[in-house]
């Protein structure tokens, strides 16, 4: 019974440490002009930029009848992810580790896992508005269709958004300094660029080419959003690719992750 007592007011203790923590940390987003522009607004200005070249609001036969600015759509929507979970975050989780402050919070009643967990929701907010500003944007300004199918869809946008968080928490994990998460995240950024087809969408790619591209996570990502944007449940292949990803990434990432 005392244990149940005292153990109450440890617990609300610690939730009102995490919420502080929560706070302080969207209020530094917030000062960060880079990545409220990279993630929030970026993947919408070259939606935009794309969408004014008239060859892109042709229907194109190799697409299966639709324009490239609609193949584009879901593009967008994943590169928001990419940028968040690889340019914003791993820099700024190293950053606070190569500075101690993680280590100093292990000492407080706030453990050093409430910074990760607040990075991570506040990333993948950030992600999911990036990725409804791309939907309704590529609606009003080039009237591309909303999502046919719509649970489908944010199935496979909430598995990407997990999928992303999950590679930027393992660039973090095995980051030791700040120059080296972005070096390492870098590397990353340029092959998950290729296979969410941000230069070349999956629909178009050579069938050798995209069966390989459908197994990297954004590649299975990049599929699963077009199917259900046409109208189909996705893939359970590429939604269990997405989810694999996830699973594998989140594990490593606990494994190798230190706070100092």
């Amino acid at each position: 019974m005392s244990t149940a007592l005292t153990a109450a007011p440890h617990a609300a203790a610690k939730n009102k440490a995490s919420a502080a923590v929560l706070k302080a940390e969207f209020r530094l987003f917030r000062r960060e002009p880079g990545a409220l522009f990279w993630i929030m607004l970026f993947p919408t200005i070259l939606l935009v930029i794309l969408g004014s070249i008239p060859s892109f609001r042709e229907t194109d036969a190799s697409l299966g009848g639709i324009r490239l600015v609609d193949a584009y759509v879901p593009v967008t929507v994943l590169l928001s992810l990419i940028m968040a979970g690889l340019q914003a975050m791993p820099p700024l989780i190293t950053g606070y580790r190569e500075r101690g402050i993680l280590r100093r919070m292990s000492a407080t009643p706030v453990r050093p896992s409430a910074v990760l967990g607040a990075q991570m929701g506040i990333h993948g907010a950030a992600a999911l508005t990036s990725s409804l500003l791309s939907l309704a944007v590529g609606r009003l300004a080039f009237d591309v269709p909303l999502p046919r199918q719509a649970l489908g869809y944010a199935v496979a946008l909430l598995l990407a958004v997990l999928c992303g968080l999950a590679l930027g928490a393992m660039v973090s994990a095995i980051s030791r300094t700040t120059k080296a998460a972005t070096a390492i995240g870098s590397a990353v950024f340029f092959p998950m660029m290729f296979s969410a087809g941000v230069w070349l969408p999956v629909q178009a790619m050579p069938d050798a080419l995209a069966r390989i591209v459908e197994i990297a996570p954004l590649g299975a990502a990049a599929q699963a959003l077009g199917d259900a944007a046409a109208g189909d449940w996705p893939g359970l292949w590429h939604l269990g690719v997405l989810a694999l990803w996830t699973v594998v990434l989140s594990a490593a990432a606990a494994r190798w992750f230190r706070w100092e």
